[in-house]
């Protein structure tokens, strides 16, 4: 691959020793991982100068015939080490690992080993995610059998800071409700907010609960654990809700609002005094999964595919074949294929396809329907446009753009102008990736453009990784804030369909990060605040659309999407402003094969005239709290998943 300056080549990779710029390494890889690489992983806090991590976690698909047994025999654990979990569904094709740089040698070298693998994605190389697990799956080893297997009607819950001691989660005799609580965090000064320490102490398994053996990391509480810590915290009938999670050293419940919390109130709560609850699902067994706070700080969700892999099947292992289980993940990305075919949708859809009716998987539609984030159009032969991504200043974050086009675009090439500059860096086409460098040779700027990507199984993803605006460190890289202009140029004789999501870059509930989103511009998008100008319309030629602005998590064949009304109509509509919006208003315009941007079924996610958002519970027993979003309408659909489940 030949590039003109300023573009300078991907470099080998000092983990996986990949040479990033050497003809068609880029094709089929994940392009995250080779711009991890290329910056030194900054964006997973580490950077030039600093060691990569020991451990890279990844999540696997596996060829058509092939298995977890058989790439376990492949393989060495000293190399690469999957969760015995995975042993638990005989026949699926997807995993979670933890590799190191000899398993990306041997991928190489190994013709066997290459043809088990379709394709992988980086998951998130921080904290105990980079570290060896547990007890992880050998030749000739079996599933771990949990002590006790639930039956009956189930709900899974993947989330953060769920309070477990809440009385909405209570059975009748003032027992918990949650038979199994995992949480995959390990270290008791973890990254949860206002402490993100230096030196990291692990959490004590005494009180946090011992690691779970087909897990390999994390710590689990059993429902019997949960009982008898509540009944050394209770004084006078009455649980002192506030040192139990000190002992457990659950130190984010110490927040009134919890996120986690109030979604599994509207999916499985008793309801309150007023609107009280008396349903299955205000009755039914819980399993619940408490992502760590680098998944929640990460608000991305770019590399929470290993997490929420984990937690699918932590919460099937632990429920009997008989269980009718509904998962809710009330959580979410924009960037990615929105046509089903990321790694992580596919295993979802798998594992529904595979346990034969008795999995429901309830998923948000997504909140950034107002974001500007989404770009779509046809390009016609011959003819160029540019997008203007506004990036923000002082944003201590990494920004990103994915530009997805169908079979057939090879001959479309792609601009980059940053912000300040008078002249475009050289196109780049297809099978082509650069560095723009800044003056201390740190990449500022990576545009990596493979002929296809692991990130989806139809066409390809051009991805534009920017450098943060601002940093606190002096020795950080940091990308000129403004207008990025890129440029699409369709030198074919065809048109090309494409679309452009920007990935999620805001902040968590209670978190301070320094994440500021990035965004699209265009004088003809509507900003007015008019009635009727919170929709798309046909007749408008920006390629700026609200429809298509959709949770890339939620576009799976199988899993339910919820998106969100306003429960009392007001000027502007009965949708949610924040919500996709069904049927589509913008149906007619031309998409790629597969493309989903319809909810699946609505439910309210605001339930007043005058305020966004719904009640559920707070943190403590009896509190009540207000957050708004299409988080608290998936879980009402698992509601209904739960009650008619039988």
């Amino acid at each position: 691959m030949s590039l003109r300056a300023p573009w300078q080549k991907l470099p080998v990779g000092a983990f996986t020793g990949t040479d990033w710029g050497a003809r068609g390494e880029i094709n089929g890889q994940d392009p995250y991982l080779a711009w991890a690489e290329a910056d030194h992983f900054a964006g997973y806090r580490r950077g030039r100068g600093h060691k990569p991590p020991k451990w890279l976690p990844v999540v696997i698909e596996l060829a058509t015939g092939a298995d977890v047994p058989a790439l376990v025999a492949a393989s060495s654990t000293t190399w690469l080490q999957i969760p015995r979990v995975y042993l638990s569904v005989p026949g699926f094709r997807f995993c979670s690992a933890r590799v190191k740089p000899r398993f990306f040698q041997r991928m190489r070298e190994s013709s066997h080993l290459r043809g088990l693998i379709q394709r992988l994605e980086l998951g998130l190389p921080v904290d105990e995610h980079a570290n060896a697990i547990l007890d992880p799956c050998t030749r000739d080893c079996h599933p771990v059998a949990p002590a006790q297997l639930l039956t009956g009607r189930v709900l899974g819950m993947i989330d953060g800071g769920l309070a477990l001691a809440n009385s909405t989660f209570l059975d009748r005799h003032g027992h918990t409700r949650i038979k199994h609580f995992w949480r995959q965090d390990a270290y008791q000064n973890g990254n949860w907010p206002g402490n993100q320490p230096h030196h990291r102490v692990p959490l004590d398994p005494a009180r946090a609960g011992p690691t779970p053996h087909d897990m390999g990391y994390g710590h689990e509480l059993s429902g019997a654990a949960i009982d008898a810590a509540m009944a050394d915290f209770t004084r006078h009938h009455q649980i002192d809700e506030d040192a139990l999670y000190q002992h457990l050293q659950l130190w984010d419940l110490s927040k009134p609002v919890n996120h986690g919390t109030h979604v599994a109130s509207q999916a499985c709560g008793r309801g309150n005094l007023l609107h009280p609850d008396n349903d299955e699902a205000s009755r039914c067994d819980i399993v619940a999964v408490k992502l760590d706070w680098s998944n929640v700080l990460d608000t991305s969700g770019g590399a929470m595919n290993v997490s929420v892999l984990d937690g699918l099947m932590y919460i099937l292992s632990r429920c009997a074949p008989s269980a009718q289980v509904v998962v809710n993940i009330s959580w979410g990305t924009l960037a990615g294929p929105h046509d089903g075919s990321s790694i992580l949708e596919s295993a979802m859809d798998e594992l529904i396809e595979h346990l034969g009716g008795r999995l429901r998987i309830a998923v948000p539609a997504g909140n950034a329907y107002q974001s500007r984030t989404h770009a779509n159009d046809t390009l016609a032969a011959g003819q160029s446009l540019t997008l203007h991504w506004r990036v923000q200043p002082d944003d201590r974050t990494q920004s990103f753009l994915e530009i997805w086009l169908p079979e057939g675009a090879e001959k479309l090439h792609i601009q980059v102008t940053p912000p300040g500059r008078a002249q475009a860096l050289p196109a780049l086409r297809m099978g082509q990736a650069g560095l723009w460098m800044g003056e201390d040779d740190q990449p500022l700027c990576g545009l990596i453009f493979p002929r296809r990507s692991a990130l989806g199984r139809r066409g390809t993803c051009v991805l534009l990784a920017l450098a943060p605006t601002f940093s606190l460190r002096g020795r950080t890289a940091t990308a000129p804030f403004g207008a990025w202009q890129v440029r699409l140029i369709n030198t074919g004789t065809t048109p090309v369909v494409w679309d452009a999501y920007i990935e999620r870059d805001d902040v968590a509930l209670g978190v301070n990060t320094g994440a500021r989103q990035s965004y699209l511009e265009d004088p003809r998008y509507d900003t007015s605040g008019n009635i009727g100008a919170f929709v798309d319309h046909p007749a408008n030629p920006t390629p700026i659309r609200r429809s298509g602005t959709f949770n890339s998590l939620s576009t799976g064949q199988r899993t339910v999407s919820a998106g969100g009304t306003r429960r009392h109509a007001s000027p502007s509509g009965h949708f949610a402003l924040y919500s996709p919006r069904r049927p589509d208003p913008d149906a007619g315009r031309a998409q790629r094969p597969f493309v989903k941007k319809v909810p699946d079924t609505l439910y309210p996610s605001d339930d007043n005239t005058a305020l966004w958002g719904v009640l559920g519970a707070g943190s403590r027993s009896g509190s009540v709290v207000r957050l708004a979003g299409t988080s608290s309408a998936s879980p009402q659909l698992a509601r209904d998943l739960l009650n008619a489940a039988g």
